[in-house]
Formats: C-alpha cells, sequence, structure tokens
C-alpha cells in the first residue's frame, strides 16, 4: 500500500514515515502544500495523510481540489485545531477521518487501517495464486496452513503485483508504489534484489520475468 503524507514540520514527518514503513507501507512525502497536491495528482496512491496549516496550498484547499478532479482515495486529515466546526468543514468537503495533533502512532496507525479496510470493500482483501494466499487486512501470506514470513518490502512486492494481476509492471512504477519514489536509480537494483528474495520464499515459478519490460503474475 502507498501512503502519501503531506506535513510541513519535517521532523514528524520523518517520524511517521519510518514508523508506516516499519508498517509494511511505501510512504511519500511533501512539506509544501502545491508541492503535495501535484503528487497527489499523479502518483498511485491508496491513503492521503493531508495536514491542514501547509505552505502553499492549504490542506482545506487541497482536500476540495482532489475531490473535484475525482480523486476518492481516503484522506485523513491531520490538525492542531479543535473547534468542531473545523471538522465539520474538513468532512463535509471530502476528508474521510480527522486526526487532533498531538496523537499517538498506534491511533494513527488504527486509523490508517480502518478506512484502507473499507476502500478494500472495492477490492479483494484476500488474494490467491496457487496456493499462495495473501491477507490485505492481517498482511500476512501463507502457503497451505504455512505462513510465509515476508519482509516489508517483499510484502509490498507480492501485494502490488497481485493487485495488477495479469498486467506487467515496470521498474518504475514497483519503486513508486513500494518505495514511493520511482526515480532512484540504486533503488531499481534494489527492486531486483527484493524480488530475488521473494521467490525464493513463495516459489520462482510465482512471479514472471518479462525481458526489458518488468515483472508480472500472470492471470
Amino acid at each position: 500500500m502507498h501512503i502519501l503524507l503531506i506535513e510541513d514540520q519535517e521532523k514528524l514527518a520523518d517520524n511517521i514515515r519510518k514508523y508506516l514503513e516499519s508498517e509494511h507501507y511505501a510512504v511519500s512525502v511533501a512539506h509544501d502544500g502545491r508541492i503535495g497536491f501535484e503528487k497527489a495528482m499523479t502518483l498511485d496512491i491508496d491513503l492521503l495523510i493531508l495536514d491542514i496549516n501547509l505552505p502553499g496550498l492549504d490542506g482545506y484547499r487541497i482536500c476540495t481540489m482532489l475531490r473535484q478532479h475525482k480523486k476518492s482515495m481516503p484522506i485523513l486529515m491531520l490538525t492542531a485545531r479543535a473547534k468542531q466546526e473545523e471538522v465539520i468543514h474538513g468532512l463535509n468537503i471530502g476528508a474521510d477521518d480527522y486526526l487532533r495533533k498531538p496523537f499517538d502512532l498506534n491511533e494513527l496507525l488504527a486509523r490508517i487501517r480502518a478506512l484502507l479496510r473499507r476502500k478494500s470493500e472495492e477490492k479483494q482483501p484476500m488474494m490467491t495464486v496457487g496456493k499462495l494466499t495473501l491477507d490485505t487486512n492481517t498482511q500476512e501470506v501463507r502457503k497451505g496452513i504455512t505462513r510465509v514470513n515476508l519482509s516489508p518490502k517483499e510484502y509490498g512486492l507480492f501485494e502490488y503485483l497481485l493487485r495488477k494481476r495479469g498486467s506487467v509492471q515496470d521498474r518504475p512504477s514497483i519503486l513508486e508504489h513500494v518505495w514511493g519514489n520511482r526515480d532512484d536509480l540504486l533503488l531499481s537494483q534494489t527492486v531486483d534484489v527484493h524480488m530475488a528474495t521473494l521467490r525464493r520464499k513463495i516459489g520462482k515459478s510465482v512471479i514472471r520475468t518479462v525481458p526489458g519490460k518488468g515483472y508480472m503474475i500472470p492471470a
């Protein structure tokens, strides 16, 4: 799952990013409202965490503009504001949930999981290929009844390719969705390394290499 975080407090943003990455999420970060809006419009993201007080464009404006452009990703708004009418305003313009600062990271994670569970009603919460089953609710992979221990990035790779099953995914697309960065050449090599370890764990025949194009799980 790919999360975009738009938060101008760099230390807070870095803490959130590190925590969510430890929980198997890919996280892209923007510290400016205009840059964040551009990322939200162009990146393939599953959820947006959006601060309200931002330079460039504030969170309310970003939320309004995204909904006007028919962007349907869940939006979790962060704010130090406590007035009920401000919370209501955010929900009325298209936000899905609200979290007041300061907050506990465990509560943030619980809110994220709840929003993604609602979104997963439109998708398959359980995905299978052969004897392998991936449960997006528990983020577990099993081969038969045996749990397959995957690292966060290995899990992200497997989930992404399963969701895109039947279509070839190139390295930039994989980097964007699993690492939150599509332009890092060193990470491009990392994709191949993680793919090799993932294959050893789930079976070499599950994921197909398409020379010159990328990777895919056949339909």
